[in-house]
């Protein structure tokens, strides 16, 4: 990670502290980060995430629990997915597995 930018350096560090099954948000991100309204830089920073199966970028959702974007191929469906298998909370009621 030592060639990429310090800013998504420092998102990737949180992101990859965010456990399966749970998530966060682009906003509670920036917040972590100190600046609350670097929200958008975040996403953009997950967007040229190199490393998707060690910085978990499909974690983070958009305000309001909405599933925001996803760059990898298969796009929010691949993210949502992902989230299904990890047995994610997207809303109020059961998941896919959830008996």
């Amino acid at each position: 990670m030592a060639d990429l930018p310090p800013f998504n350096q420092r998102v990737y560090e949180i992101v990859r502290r965010i456990p399966p099954g749970q998530t966060s948000s682009y906003g509670d991100i920036a917040r972590q980060l100190g600046d609350p309204n670097a929200a958008r830089a975040v996403g953009k920073a997950l967007g040229e995430n190199p490393f998707p199966i060690i910085v978990p970028c499909h974690r983070v959702l958009a305000a309001g629990h909405q599933s925001g974007g996803f760059s990898a191929p298969g796009g929010v469906s691949t993210k949502l997915r992902l989230l299904l298998i990890e047995r994610a909370q997207l809303q109020d009621g059961p998941g896919l597995f959830d008996s």
